[in-house]
């Protein structure tokens, strides 16, 4: 296949997975974080998380599915296993202050990126609850981040 065809894809797919997100968001909205969102997916499981583009510097929504972990409220950076860490994680890196609406609650938080001990206790208890975790860990060499949204005025 030549680079033409594969950018191509590529970019088909981003289109595709774009406007399943924009379908997503939207819907989540609408019902406030409740019922079904995309014909099938719980909206109770999810969360969006608005974060800042690093090279763009332009807010972007991404929605996810999150973790309570104890305390903790926490999403993990699997990416289906892929190579590379998702592209959220990464503004999430350069910019780590964001907006999370989960149901119909609204609020700011702090992205914050557990490492070493903690984030594999994290991560252990992430794919007891998500078992499918350990298979994306399975599939990459990448360390498949956990990051914890602490909301604005808590530690």
């Amino acid at each position: 296949m030549t680079r033409s065809i594969v950018r191509g894809v590529c970019f088909t797919l981003r289109m595709e997975q774009s406007a399943f997100d924009q379908r997503v968001i939207t819907e989540f909205r609408e019902q406030r974080g409740t019922g079904k969102v995309a014909d099938a997916m719980d909206a109770a499981v999810l969360l969006l998380l608005t974060h800042i583009g690093a090279r763009s510097g332009e807010p972007r929504t991404t929605p996810l599915g999150f973790l309570r972990l104890g305390e903790r409220l926490c999403v993990i950076a699997s990416a289906n296993g892929a190579a590379r860490h998702p592209a959220w994680f990464h503004n999430l890196v350069a910019n780590p202050a964001v907006e999370v609406e989960l149901g119909a609650e609204r609020f700011r938080a702090t992205a914050v990126v557990p490492s070493g001990r903690e984030r594999d206790e994290l991560f252990a208890e992430a794919a007891r609850i998500r078992p499918f975790l350990t298979e994306h860990q399975s599939r990459t060499q990448r360390l498949i981040p956990v990051v914890e949204l602490r909301r604005e005025g808590e530690h």
